[in-house]
């Protein structure tokens, strides 16, 4: 899979709203390191050293050695920046842009420098996080909870297919895992992202990444709150914890592996998608709709009659403390484009709604899809640090429809 194929990719330049969220991801993977010395060492030694003096001395001697375990901090966000540079790097070439940081910018050549927001910054680095959950030996346990599932539901419908190879869509495939592993189960699967940050980081361990546990991660070093002692705090894990092309190319018949960097609901629903995909796969992706409708929708639309509708993931709607509209990739929009029906702005369509999970299933079968499996209550920790004093862990619903 190579990120200059990404469905949509060559609207990058021509869209100033598409170059503007491309440029603000490259930017923050630049500036990982310099915006997390900052705010997680820097501030800290500010505060350490405003502590009154007899505190201060106390810290700062074994065993609390405070200013020890700052340094420490600081070295893991280096080898963290280690793996944001090289998603920044690889982003540059997939992109054609030079890397040379003294270049001056043209008409030809726009920079991308200092285009990050605060919400990118904050995206970089919970996306090297989710490193973790995807591509670690210690993350096998969310992954195995959330897409085992699915793996096992295509597999008895593959199964009662005849051989005929099955076509997967995987909507919001974040770095890309799953489309991974539905690919050496010998499925053909095209992954769906609209986040740059996701599209950047999954193309670089799937296309870039010269070999497995390339790099360090230390996925809990950003915070400071909850862990029971230091090991667990400066805890690192190897990843990928395998090379993907070299797994792929030892698998007899697996599947091909595409993906699509574009909005879900404009992209899927439309004439030209309609009947393409044998199932869709939804894997804590539903509640990232303002307007569950409007998904649900879509999956209708490109799904060939009889496909599978395979869902697992808890409901924690993402746009349900934001302003009517005010969706996706933070555009200004314009109200007499939105209030335009004839002109669909996909997930920054105005008006929202939020429902139960019994209203969604409800929903599922009331818009043209036949329930066949309902399980409720999966144990699914989502970049969870098993050792924190603080677990937070979704019941996930998980169900499996087929369109009628």
């Amino acid at each position: 899979m190579s990120t200059r194929d990404w469905e949509g990719n060559e609207q990058a330049y021509e869209d100033p709203d598409e170059q503007r969220v491309l440029f603000g991801a490259l930017d923050s993977f630049y500036q990982y390191a310099k915006v997390a010395h900052f705010n997680t060492t820097h501030l800290r030694r500010q505060s350490f050293y405003a502590l009154p003096r007899a505190h201060l001395e106390i810290l700062a001697a074994p065993p609390f050695s405070y200013l020890d375990t700052l340094n420490a901090v600081d070295g893991a966000i280096d080898k963290n920046a280690e793996l944001s540079l090289a998603i920044w790097q690889a982003g540059l070439e997939s992109f054609g842009m030079p890397h040379q940081l003294d270049i001056v910018p043209t008409k030809d050549l726009v920079d991308w420098r200092g285009k990050a927001t605060t919400n990118d910054l904050e995206k970089a680095r919970s996306t090297l996080r989710q490193f973790y959950r995807d591509w670690s030996a210690e993350g096998k346990a969310e992954r195995e909870a959330c897409y085992q599932p699915v793996l096992k539901a295509l597999q008895e419908e593959q199964a009662s297919r005849s051989g005929v190879k099955m076509r997967v869509l995987v909507p919001g495939a974040g770095l890309a895992r799953l489309v991974f592993d539905l690919c050496c189960a010998g499925f053909d699967t095209e992954g769906n992202e609209i986040s740059y940050h996701q599209l950047l980081a999954s193309s670089y361990i799937l296309n870039h990444c010269h070999d497995s546990h390339a790099h360090t991660l230390f996925p809990w070093v950003h915070s400071f709150s909850n862990h029971r002692n230091r090991d667990n705090h400066l805890k690192s894990v190897q990843i990928p914890e395998i090379h993907p092309s070299t797994v792929l190319g030892s698998i007899e018949n697996p599947g091909e592996m595409s993906m699509s960097a574009s909005d879900f609901l404009l992209l899927y629903g439309d004439e030209g998608h309609k009947e393409t995909f044998d199932a869709v796969a939804t894997v804590f992706f539903l509640d990232t709709a303002p307007n569950i409708i409007r998904y649900v929708e879509a999956i209708k639309n490109c799904l060939r009659p009889g496909g599978l509708f395979v869902n697992v993931g808890p409901l924690l709607w993402h746009f349900e403390n934001n302003a009517p509209g005010q969706h996706g990739r933070e555009k200004n929009l314009d109200p007499d484009t939105t209030s335009n029906q004839n002109s669909p702005m996909g997930i920054a369509d105005p008006g929202a709604v939020e429902l139960t999970d019994e209203e969604v299933v409800t929903l599922i079968d009331k818009l043209g899809f036949n329930i066949e499996k309902r399980e409720f209550g999966i144990t699914a920790p989502y970049i969870q640090d098993p050792e924190s004093m603080l677990q937070n862990i979704f019941k996930a619903s998980h169900w499996v429809a087929r369109k009628r």
